[in-house]
């Protein structure tokens, strides 16, 4: 079921820059990001997602962020311009004539492969497919695929908008000319990419994670409080946000899944330590649930 106007069934031409038609799996946080960062620069973009219920909840969701740009005069294009480049949908057929697709659902290896392959078979044999997977391996995820060289990571960070990094992941697989594809349609959004080969964690993730790990060890073995480790960090090493709030940020849930998998590939140095099992055991998420490191109520 299409919710609006999707694009059209003809593939746009390869170019530099952000591809003219774009698709987008999963319309929450993150991939609702990804489609406003898309829709500014100029492309048309349509969000498939689970259900109706779901699409309309991803349209509202790109629609406010969207509304609250060109009121902080971030953007300087009508709403309803953007809008009228903008679908939801609940069916991946409505991805046919887009250049590229960026799969945004939750980070789950399973899940990730079984939408990354209902894609492929969505798109034509020109599309270009990216995951944004902050840690999964991107050689085992276009493992299953039939055209695995039209695979690479497109990892953004939380939130999208505000963001100006993009870390463009490559498998052995990756077509030679994905590299500068996609890292043209990094600099069409107005960000900077950097080229990371694949490996657990890739570079950013893995030191993120790093310091985030024993700054929880810290604040449980009572060095400091949570306050005074983050302000370590941002003064002491200019970071704009301490290792414990970004975590709040990005999400508790989502920082165990991806130091479990760490600790799996890596050791014992990525093992999470006590604390955070527990919070994430009591719901305590971060931003996203109210409570984290820090009171959001």
């Amino acid at each position: 079921m299409t919710i609006s106007t999707s694009i059209t069934e003809t593939p746009d031409a390869e170019s530099p820059g952000v591809p003219k038609r774009v698709g987008v799996l999963g319309g929450g946080r993150m991939g609702a990001g990804i489609a406003h960062a898309f829709l500014v620069s100029g492309a048309e973009v349509t969000v498939v997602e689970r259900d109706a219920a779901a699409a309309s909840a991803a349209r509202d969701r790109v629609t406010g962020t969207l509304a609250t740009a060109i009121e902080k005069a971030a953007v300087t294009e009508d709403l309803d311009s953007l809008l009228g480049r903008f679908a939801v949908s609940t069916d991946a057929a409505d991805f046919g004539g887009a250049g590229l697709v960026v799969e945004a659902v939750p980070e789950d290896f399973i899940l990730k492969q079984e939408a990354l392959l209902n894609v492929e078979r969505n798109l034509g044999p020109e599309a270009w497919i990216a995951t944004n997977t902050s840690s999964l391996s991107i050689t085992k995820l276009a493992a299953t695929l039939t055209r695995p060289e039209r695979l690479c990571g497109l990892h953004f960070f939380n939130p999208v908008p505000a963001s100006t990094l993009v870390e463009v992941v490559l498998g052995p697989q990756s077509a030679a000319e994905l590299a500068d594809a996609a890292t043209g349609w990094v600099r069409g959004l107005g960000k900077t990419p950097i080229v990371v080969h694949d490996a657990p964690g890739f570079a950013s993730s893995r030191l993120g994670v790093a310091i985030a790990l024993e700054a929880m060890r810290m604040l449980e073995e009572g060095v400091a409080s949570a306050q005074d480790i983050d302000a370590a960090m941002e003064l002491g090493y200019r970071h704009a946000s301490g290792p414990l709030r970004t975590t709040d940020i990005v999400g508790l849930d989502v920082r165990l899944g991806i130091a479990e998998y760490l600790h799996e590939t890596l050791g014992e140095r990525f093992a999470p330590p006590r604390i955070l099992r527990e919070m994430v055991a009591r719901g305590e998420l971060g931003r996203k649930s109210g409570k984290g490191f820090y009171d959001y109520s």
